[in-house]
């Protein structure tokens, strides 16, 4: 059985997450008492009803405490049960905006009396343990729902095929870097199209700002580079073992230079025998 365990911050896009593995064969169990946790292990390798893929949602209102969460994992540890956690995050202001952006309450804002700002500081404390025991961090504050459900259905889906689930993503410096990219490059030392009137509004998914990009020599030395770095890298990481993998790049704006590369490097990485997830963080921004 592949358990997998979904938490984070309330508000942080675990209901889009728990509906995304849902769609892709999980079998998804929200809000358990984490002290339940262990007996759902059980039932799920005695049962009749062979359960081979299992998503259990567990935040605030599963504990009252760390260490609740923490007898919750020893027991899992116990059981030799193997399991992984994914936690998504997002930043207090986000997370603030969206609350007041649905007009909905945290959690411990309806069970303690705390407000907004003293909840999500206490649930960052409770859930701890979790965090810290995390094969997945996606942190959702630039995400929309759409993608945080794409990074999902990518993540897993892939997981499972390959040895390392491989991300590419292209993002505007200006609208802040990406918190899950574990390489970040930077292309802003490139020809810009944007200052190209006939290529201003275009992407680097149209073959004239693709063209103009790499038309220059300092883009073919550069593309030549990371191309090499990443032959190297990539087997590194998967023989220490490691799960995901975000590369992400970017220009000012996260249109025209950064999707440029992005596409050019996940094509080479492909070639490589990987099967990257390619995203465009900040392709349809208006401003």
């Amino acid at each position: 059985m592949e358990l997998l365990i979904v938490t984070g911050l309330s508000g942080a896009g675990k209901s889009v997450a728990m509906h995304a593995l849902e769609d892709i064969g999980y079998f998804c169990i929200d809000n358990i008492p984490a002290g339940l946790l262990s007996r759902l292990v059980d039932f799920a390798q005695q049962s009749e009803i062979l359960l081979q893929k299992v998503a259990v949602g567990l935040d605030v209102r599963s504990a009252r405490s760390s260490r609740e969460l923490i007898q919750a994992l020893g027991e899992l540890d116990r059981q030799q049960a193997e399991f992984q956690v994914l936690f998504l995050d997002a930043s207090d202001e986000v997370l603030q905006r969206r609350y007041k952006e649905t007009r909905r309450r945290h959690p411990m804002s309806i069970s303690e009396g705390l407000s907004t700002t003293e909840a999500l500081a206490r649930e960052r404390q409770i859930l701890r343990p979790l965090y810290e025991h995390a094969n997945y961090i996606l942190d959702t504050s630039l995400l929309s729902p759409a993608q945080n459900k794409q990074r999902i259905c990518a993540l897993f889906l892939n997981s499972r095929q390959h040895s390392m689930a491989l991300t590419v993503l292209s993002f505007g410096f200006k609208y802040g870097t990406p918190k899950e990219a574990d390489i970040i490059w930077d292309v802003r030392c490139l020809p810009n199209p944007y200052y190209v009137p006939e290529l201003k509004e275009k992407t680097g998914l149209d073959q004239e700002v693709v063209d103009y990009v790499m038309a220059s020599e300092a883009s073919q030395q550069l593309l030549t580079k990371l191309q090499e770095l990443l032959a190297l890298t990539l087997p590194l990481y998967v023989k220490e073992g490691k799960s995901q993998l975000t590369i992400a790049i970017g220009c000012t704006g996260g249109k025209h230079r950064s999707i440029t590369f992005a596409r050019l490097l996940a094509d080479y990485c492909e070639k490589l025998g990987y099967a990257p997830v390619v995203q465009h963080r900040d392709a349809n921004r208006t401003s």
